[in-house]
């Protein structure tokens, strides 16, 4: 990220902590086993690790302050989500990425996802949530570091394009964000999500695992 962008577009925000509290509670805590090496790149603040409960918890950020975010007992590898060799082959479950593919090159994001393939262990399975741009196209350049634009189709695609199976696509899977009008009180994120239809929703969810 160029500049201060954690003090301009990705302050802190409590309400972004609780959102995670409850998407961990409602969603994610039925797709991640006790025992699961859980990896989360770009982790920010930790928001979505530091809800999770697994055997092992890894964040890969660039950004040097995600080490005194994240709770104790999970491993902060400070450098580029594109170099994972600190992570042993087939060592990871379940790898997370929220809001960061769009912000890198894309020769960079193919780069990341041969790594990521590298370390994930049979059956593991790569989860990206981001901002879905034939939705959120009016908003999408407000952040100055967004470089690569993608659809879940165009998204989709890609990955399929560079050895991944696709497993799930939800287009419509969250608001673009916690400053969006909608609360983020915990009983009505679990609504959000149980909702066939959903007001707001600009960010984008896909699972994808590397093809046999």
């Amino acid at each position: 990220m160029s500049g201060d962008y954690h003090g301009s577009r990705l302050a802190l925000d409590a309400r972004r902590g609780g959102v995670w509290a409850a998407l961990w509670r409602y969603f994610f805590r039925r797709r991640i086993a006790a025992d699961a090496c859980v990896l989360d790149l770009g982790a920010g603040y930790g928001d979505f690790i530091n809800n999770v409960v697994a055997r092992r918890r890894i964040v890969v950020d660039q950004w040097p302050g995600i080490a005194d975010h994240v709770d104790t007992g999970v491993e902060a590898i400070v450098g580029p989500v594109s170099d994972l060799r600190a992570i042993a082959d087939g060592a990871v479950d379940f790898a997370f990425a929220s809001n960061l593919f769009e912000h890198l090159p894309q020769d960079v994001f193919v780069a990341t996802l041969a790594e990521i393939a590298r370390t994930l262990a049979p059956g593991g399975t790569l989860t990206i949530l981001q901002p879905n741009y034939r939705y959120a196209y009016r908003e999408y350049f407000d952040d100055y570091t967004h470089v690569a634009v993608y659809s879940h189709i165009s998204l989709a695609d890609l990955l399929r394009a560079h050895g991944w199976e696709i497993v799930e696509v939800r287009p419509r899977f969250l608001p673009l964000t916690v400053k969006s009008r909608l609360p983020t009180w915990p009983i009505l994120v679990a609504a959000y999500l149980r909702s066939p239809i959903k007001p707001m929703g600009k960010q984008m969810l896909v699972v994808a695992r590397p093809a046999a």
